[in-house]
């Protein structure tokens, strides 16, 4: 029998006594394998040092080769959710009709949003509601601003739906709600109807909440910046279309007496065709989305999954580490009844994507009445045809960097750090519009352009990391409570945001003699401190973002 003499061999007999002891080591390769180095080597300098080496690396071998299999993702037959990760898994490449379902979709519920402003002044009239001339305007912000104030009052819920029933109901809910109600506005007899139309346009309407869970779902891990900043820029480019359909279309049988006689529909009912066909538009996306996968997974496949695994490991290693490797994961995981209120990366990314979207929807405001006024005031005195030009190109080179330029740059410098940047950019980009409206001429026009370009870019850059900030916060099982109550707190700040854009404009117009900031450098200087507001807000300890 071999001998082992404890002093020419530096690994005491004590020590290798008490490996024996541990349950790890009653597997024999692992035993054999420490003794081996032991006995073979006793003289070498450093000897245990390599025996515990060779030890830990054999039983964490034999883990891994033990593990791997037995945590292998459980998927159910019958659970849509589980098809969809199984197709996440096993396909490559750029979903491209991933990108254009959800496209489609966001570009079809932000299309009534916007499209009434170019004849809504008209609109009102025509109801003969307001006595005088300067209280078109009053009832006009009742009527624009009743979307967004029926959204605000339902996002949670629709939310709530989405995470229950799941994400492809509310969307298909919310697409039918365009096709009837946007209909009925373009109907409209009179201010009341109009009113209650837009208010249960928004209140039935809570697609946008559960799209942005849907698009971080539906993609690989690489892709899914690239699926948040669709449903980002498909919804500035609805805002920006939007009003241009409502200025050709509206009003056709004055504008195209050719086509559209007095007598006709479109005589009588003079804002209906902008309106009809947008819900022309919504009932063919409502036909298309019979066909949309349902990410939601509709069984609680994770507590299930993980005894099942953790069996297994007991089985294979006595018991060692399995209670163990159990706490290190549910240790990881917030608890599926955290309440959202209380989760602060994500009520912080909410907070700051409301700051910014109340600059975002106060420069809008602002930017169409800066272009359209006098010269003596400081405007731009462009027709209404030049402002949709610019927005026009605005919408195209939103649209092209969005889906090149910023999935590529999230990759390398991520959310937080491309939100910071954007920021920065903003502040100084923001404060040269006084001086460009001292130009003339084509240099005007290219000037302009690429100004528009840039901060549309840069604010959807923005809103889109707000975005991706949001979702990575929760659980899949409350993202659509997440992104519901991320509307509602936003559709609050932009029902304020056209108001408060339009009287700081008014009140900026009043001071142009001033001698600190007249004019229209005021209104540009109070958007760069809200702006800078935001900005400071993205850095610590105000900004959290969640572990992974």
């Amino acid at each position: 029998m071999l001998q082992v003499n404890s002093q020419d061999c530096p690994f005491k007999l004590h020590q290798i006594h008490s490996l024996l002891q541990t349950p790890s080591l009653h597997h024999p390769l692992t035993l054999f394998a420490s003794l081996s180095v032991c006995i073979l080597f006793p003289r070498a300098p450093n000897g245990a040092g390599a025996t515990a080496a060779l030890f830990w690396a054999v039983r964490e071998q034999m883990a891994e080769e033990q593990q791997v299999p037995l945590l292998k993702k459980v998927y159910y037959q019958n659970c849509s959710g589980c098809r969809v990760e199984q197709l996440k898994e096993t396909r490559r490449g750029l979903p491209i009709r991933e990108l254009v379902s959800i496209w489609s979709v966001v570009l079809c519920t932000a299309l009534p949003i916007s499209s009434l402003f170019p004849f809504l002044y008209f609109m009102i009239r025509d109801f003969h509601i307001a006595k005088r001339e300067e209280d078109i305007g009053y009832y006009a912000g009742y009527v624009g601003s009743a979307f967004m104030l029926g959204r605000a009052l339902t996002s949670v819920a629709w939310g709530m739906v989405a995470d229950r029933y799941g994400r492809k109901p509310v969307i298909m809910i919310g697409t039918i709600t365009v096709v009837i109600f946007n209909t009925l506005f373009g109907l409209s007899v009179n201010f009341w109807m109009a009113l209650s139309t837009r208010f249960l346009l928004g209140s039935l309407n809570g697609v946008l909440g559960p799209i942005k869970a849907y698009a971080a779902e539906i993609f690989r891990d690489e892709y899914q910046a690239l699926g948040l900043s669709t449903v980002s820029t498909a919804r500035g480019i609805g805002l920006i279309i939007g009003p241009a359909l409502g200025g050709f279309l509206a009003q056709p049988a004055e504008k195209y007496p050719d086509i559209f006689s007095e007598d006709s529909l479109f005589g009588r009912f003079p804002y209906f065709l902008p309106c009809l066909f947008i819900s022309v538009y919504a009932m063919i996306i409502t036909v298309a989305c019979c066909w949309l996968p349902e990410t939601l997974h509709t069984h609680n496949e994770n507590k299930k999954s993980r005894e099942d695994s953790y069996d297994a490991l007991e089985g294979a290693n006595g018991g060692s580490n399995a209670k163990e490797k159990e706490q290190e994961i549910e240790g990881s995981e917030p608890t599926s009844n955290e309440s959202l209120f209380m989760n602060w990366p994500l009520m912080s990314s909410i907070i700051i994507y409301c700051v910014f979207s109340l600059h975002d929807i106060a420069y809008i405001e602002i930017f169409s009445l800066w272009a359209v006024s006098p010269r003596i005031h400081g405007g731009l005195s462009y027709s209404t045809d030049d402002v949709g030009v610019v927005l026009a190109i605005s919408g195209f080179g939103l649209f092209v960097s969005q889906v090149t330029l910023y999935p590529l740059v999230e990759r390398f410098l991520g959310p937080v750090m491309i939100c910071r940047i954007a920021g920065v950019l903003s502040i100084p980009l923001l404060a040269s519009y006084p001086l460009i409206a001292m130009l003339s001429g084509s240099t005007l026009s290219v000037v302009l352009n690429c100004a528009s370009v840039l901060k549309n870019v840069l604010s959807v850059s923005i809103i889109t990391g707000m975005f991706l900030l949001q979702n990575s916060a929760v659980d899949q099982h409350q993202r659509g409570t997440a992104n519901g109550i991320s509307m509602t707190a936003m559709s609050l700040f932009k029902a304020a945001g056209p108001a408060g854009g339009g009287a700081l404009f008014s009140w900026a117009q009043k001071r142009q003699d001033s001698a600190f900031f007249p004019g229209d450098q005021m209104v540009f200087l109070i958007l760069n401190v809200v702006e800078a507001i935001g900005l400071l807000m993205t850095f610590k300890p105000f900004l959290v973002q969640r572990r992974r």
